[in-house]
């Protein structure tokens, strides 16, 4: 049975930790403090499923060579508003980062800016460019591709990735909207994190190898994901492979290699699109009629079962606010494997408190 523990970890603690093992398989500090920042910013939003849980499997294909610690990035102009990214099979958190500011660059010159990227690899947290994004005040869209891990609508084998879509956009004093959504009823991220908990799956989920229903984690690790919405999740997924993989001249259609099966490069794709508000109207005015829209969504009358309407990303908004007061929680098995993880590598454990923390 699961336990029920939960260790806390300072988040700047956490980063720290996070830096320190990826600088021993090889990355520069400063590709090592960004892949960290981006997996704990994971953690502290909730997505725990993105967060340092798989940094094990990171530091495997790195140490393996499966990943290139030290990628040599080739950013080609096709446009002044358009670049594309050789991201020279290294983290796809390091990749995304770098994309999404030149995307940033072009937008703050000219209103929009657009780059896509190839030879990467699985990103993380879809939300985390986003509020990249966010703190330049852009609006942004993000896109990228994976492994097959559901059936095209109506077909029964796998071919489309689960890849998620996010997009955003600034506000003054209300929330941003953060929208950051796969194509499947959930990301496959937390059923490896029940299995690895010993948890069992809501019915609904997964499939099996069969393509039954199936409440066991394990089990559904073998089998397939269930797209949300029938055709729309498989419409969806195809459009991520069309903007990320056959845009970006990365792997698509089933292609794109398994980071946790398979030993070849992975080859996603990405693609960022950075708006600039004030283009259209000043920033501040945008900014303004955003704040209008966020308070009328939150005046909608709940409905039975709800106490309260919320903006798109506005859970994981107040869930950072309170890890970053009271730290963030993680299960026994992940004290476990952090323990492990860094007596491997020769650094000093993550310090986890039994108890929340009283941060700043």
């Amino acid at each position: 049975m699961a336990s029920s523990a939960r260790y806390y970890a300072d988040p700047s603690a956490a980063t720290k930790f996070a830096t320190e093992l990826l600088e021993k398989c090889g990355l520069s500090s400063e590709d090592a403090k960004s892949m960290a920042k981006c997996l704990v910013l994971a953690d502290v939003r909730g997505v725990d499923t993105h967060g340092l849980a798989r940094l094990p499997q990171y530091l495997d294909r790195v140490s393996n060579g499966r990943v290139n610690a030290k990628p040599n990035f080739k950013l080609t102009e096709k446009t002044p508003v358009v670049a594309h990214l050789d991201g020279d099979n290294g983290f796809g958190f390091v990749v995304a980062t770098r994309a999404m500011e030149e995307a940033v660059k072009r937008a703050e010159i000219y209103g929009i800016g657009m780059v896509t990227a190839n030879h990467s690899n699985h990103f993380g947290m879809a939300a985390t460019y986003v509020l990249q994004a966010l703190e330049k005040d852009m609006i942004s869209l993000v896109f990228t591709n994976s492994a097959k891990q559901m059936p095209p609508f109506g077909g029964k084998e796998t071919l489309l990735g689960i890849s998620p879509f996010a997009a955003g956009a600034p506000s003054n004093t209300e929330v941003p909207y953060i929208l950051d959504m796969a194509p499947s009823v959930v990301a496959k991220g937390k059923i490896r994190k029940a299995a690895r908990r010993g948890e069992s799956i809501p019915l609904g989920w997964a499939l099996d190898a069969e393509g039954n229903p199936t409440t066991d984690a394990e089990v559904a690790l073998n089998g397939s994901m269930a797209p949300i919405g029938g055709p729309k999740g498989s419409g969806i997924a195809i459009l991520m492979d069309i903007m990320s993989g056959v845009l970006g001249g990365a792997a698509f259609g089933g292609e794109v290699g398994d980071q946790y099966k398979d030993t070849k490069p992975q080859d996603v794709g990405h693609c960022f699109i950075a708006i600039k508000p004030d283009v259209f109207l000043s920033t501040d005015d945008f900014k303004a009629r955003m704040d209008t829209l966020v308070k009328r969504v939150h005046s909608a009358t709940p409905a039975p079962g709800f106490d309260e309407v919320l903006f798109p990303g506005e859970p994981e908004h107040r869930l950072g606010v309170q890890r970053h007061r009271e730290g963030i929680p993680y299960a026994e098995a992940e004290k476990e494997m952090f323990v492990d993880t860094a007596r491997s590598y020769g650094i000093a454990e993550l310090v986890l408190s039994a108890a929340p923390l009283s941060l700043n």
